[in-house]
């Protein structure tokens, strides 16, 4: 056998060449599978529930009448602390929730209204107007607002109550005191005018008559 057919020979029968092929075929779809397990493992987008709506609050089933006694009694016992400086019976007729203010810290709150001696008995006879009707709040709580028009101030009250054995008992006050009537804008100085004289003229003579 010549040289050259003997080269040509041996390159046919190199036992390693299929074997390179092959591990380069497998590494090939090693880096594949690599790729393809690595996409398969990338964590979705986690999904983001949409914004829960919040509760609206929701008209009370109670009649004027149980409006009335709620404000008035509520105002009234107030009325009394302030006078009497004592908010005992106030905090023992308020919810727990109020009751977690002492008595000395209701003295405290209302100190001003008490130093201005502010007169609330007028709420006994006047009937208050709402502006804000009486609503449920998603808490459970009963809220309301309005005014005792009087003269020449009037009372601006927001009041809550809660749920205590099937009564509705105080759990916030909120008192102050606006202006109801208008007030009448001041009279502006009179300027001084300058005094005119009126010059009588003299009547004119009538003219004789020539005798006869």
């Amino acid at each position: 056998m010549a040289p050259a057919e003997a080269y040509r020979s041996g390159e046919r029968q190199n036992p390693f060449a299929k074997p390179l092929r092959w591990l380069g075929a497998a590494l090939g779809l090693l880096i594949l599978g690599a790729v393809t397990t690595s996409a398969q493992q990338t964590p979705p987008q986690p999904h983001q529930a949409p914004p829960q709506q919040q509760a609206a609050p929701k008209p009370a089933n109670i009649d004027r009448n149980g409006v009335l006694m709620l404000i008035r009694s509520t105002l009234l016992a107030l009325d009394h602390a302030n006078r009497t400086g004592n908010y005992t019976v106030l905090r023992d007729l308020g919810a727990p929730g109020f009751q977690v203010n002492t008595a000395a810290k209701l003295a405290e709150i209302f100190a001003k209204q008490r130093g201005d001696k502010l007169d609330l008995s007028g709420v006994a006879v006047i009937d208050p107007q709402l502006s804000l009707l009486p609503q449920i709040e998603p808490n459970g709580l009963l809220h309301m607002a309005g005014f005792f028009p009087s003269v020449p101030s009037q009372v601006n009250f927001e009041l809550m109550f809660a749920p205590v054995e099937g009564q509705w008992r105080v759990f916030g006050v909120s008192l102050s005191v606006g202006q109801s009537a208008p007030v009448a804008p001041t009279a502006p100085e009179a300027v001084p005018s300058k005094a005119v004289v009126s010059q009588k003229q003299p009547a004119p003579a009538k003219p004789g008559v020539p005798a006869k």
